[in-house]
């Protein structure tokens, strides 16, 4: 505003200055200026304020349409909790109008209203049967899948801030995904798969059994002994996909369930390692522990998840492997953190890179693997993956094709960083 006056006052003295020395039309030109260049100034910055208004309208009438056409639901709340958008999705998960919310305060009390309930757990989680978060706490977004059971509702719920232009918390908005049909199939599938396993697992044991009782009979010739010996590698090998597939509905039903205890990982792998030894001798290879330097290392695990972990990537370093090749596992800390790193690496085939990143994926299996075992569930990495992570860890993997592969994983060794209870925060 301050440059229209500047204008206006050195328009004044120049008509002034016209009157007093110039001729009568050029007074006439200095008033007409005078006048339309700080008009011309005000209409350029009010059209300008006016065109800024209409973009910062249009662009607030798209993100409505969007907000509005989402097919997940979208909520927004002040920090009393006070609906101030609700979307048609929401309307139809909710089974609500939102004539019916917007504007009004949704607080525990109404979890009473049976038209609310689901709304009011779903703004409050702490209220709702089952939440299992998927974040860590107090990082936004926070994410959390919430389970009703009354009827049967699953939904995956990401609640973000609503920041003012100056930091300040004007509120929270969640957008809600309905997964229930999802859920269903997944628990269709594994219901399916856990009692298929679990009818299997009761006959091939009595088999496994049965082979076992036969071969220790002294009085059976080479060729039976061969039969036998080729029978229990069949059904130890189908026991194992058996078990896998059972770990793996287990998994993702959050009932691989997990028994900490303090260990001695020196001592849990030279176990491990004793256990191995036999396959080794079959297949010409030569076991090494490389101990890092350390004589002890206590840390908190499950030792039959974590048996089960090192047993997989083990029995791979030695399948996979060349004739009279090495499997070596090694420890070494972590720098500067208080982690420790196991690795366990072979002189086998190794992995082409295309198929590095699919290793930990169910059911995979790199084809340089197929040529040298054809039998194998690709379950093995996917289960091991997972028992790392629940004890705090992270896995990953280096390989040359035909050079060998090294598979590394971490382990806190500090108490405090064991895996947190699962919370929900508004």
């Amino acid at each position: 505003m301050w440059i229209v006056w500047l204008f206006w006052g050195a328009g004044l003295v120049i008509a002034v200055l016209a009157v007093i020395f110039l001729e009568g039309i050029i007074v006439g030109i200095s008033v007409i200026l005078l006048i339309l260049v700080p008009n011309a100034i005000l209409t350029i910055r009010e059209t300008r304020r006016v065109k800024k208004h209409f973009d910062k309208t249009v662009s607030l009438a798209r993100l409505e349409s969007i907000v509005i056409n989402l097919e997940d639901a979208v909520i927004a709340y002040d920090n009393d909790f006070r609906i101030l958008v609700f979307n048609g999705a929401a309307e139809k998960i909710f089974g609500v109008t939102k004539d019916e919310v917007l504007g009004k305060t949704m607080g525990p009390d109404k979890v009473g209203n049976s038209s609310l309930a689901l709304l009011v757990q779903t703004l409050f989680p702490s209220l709702a049967p089952a939440v299992v978060s998927r974040s860590e706490p107090n990082v936004f977004p926070q994410v959390a899948d919430v389970s009703f059971a009354d009827p049967e509702r699953e939904f995956r719920i990401s609640t973000d801030r609503l920041m003012g232009d100056s930091g300040t918390l004007l509120g929270f908005v969640k957008v809600i995904r309905e997964k229930t049909r999802e859920a269903q199939l997944i628990k269709s599938k594994s219901d399916f798969v856990s009692i298929a396993a679990h009818q299997l697992r009761s006959p091939l044991t009595a088999i496994n059994w049965t082979l076992e009782s036969l071969s220790k009979n002294q009085q059976l010739n080479e060729e039976g002994k061969t039969l036998i010996k080729s029978g229990l590698l069949a059904t130890g090998n189908l026991l194992k996909i058996v078990n896998d597939l059972l770990g793996i509905t287990e998994i993702e039903e959050g009932k691989f369930g997990y028994r900490y205890e303090e260990i001695d990982l020196i001592k849990f792998i030279d176990g491990i390692l004793a256990n191995a030894q036999i396959i080794a001798k079959e297949h010409e290879l030569e076991l090494y522990f490389d101990k890092g330097g350390f004589d002890e290392l206590k840390l908190q695990a499950d030792p039959i998840r974590l048996g089960l972990a090192m047993s997989n990537l083990i029995d791979n370093a030695m399948k996979y492997n060349s004739k009279k090749g090495s499997v070596t596992v090694g420890l070494k800390p972590v720098k500067d953190k208080p982690y420790v790193q196991v690795s366990v690496r072979d002189t086998g085939v190794g992995i082409a890179p295309a198929d590095m990143e699919k290793l930990f994926q169910k059911f995979f299996r790199a084809p340089s693997a197929r040529k040298v075992q054809a039998d194998g569930s690709g379950l093995g990495l996917y289960i091991t993956k997972n028992i790392i992570q629940q004890h705090g860890g992270n896995i990953w993997v280096e390989s040359t094709l035909g050079r060998g592969t090294t598979f590394f994983f971490t382990l806190p060794t500090d108490l405090n960083l064991a895996p947190k209870a699962e919370h929900f925060n508004t």
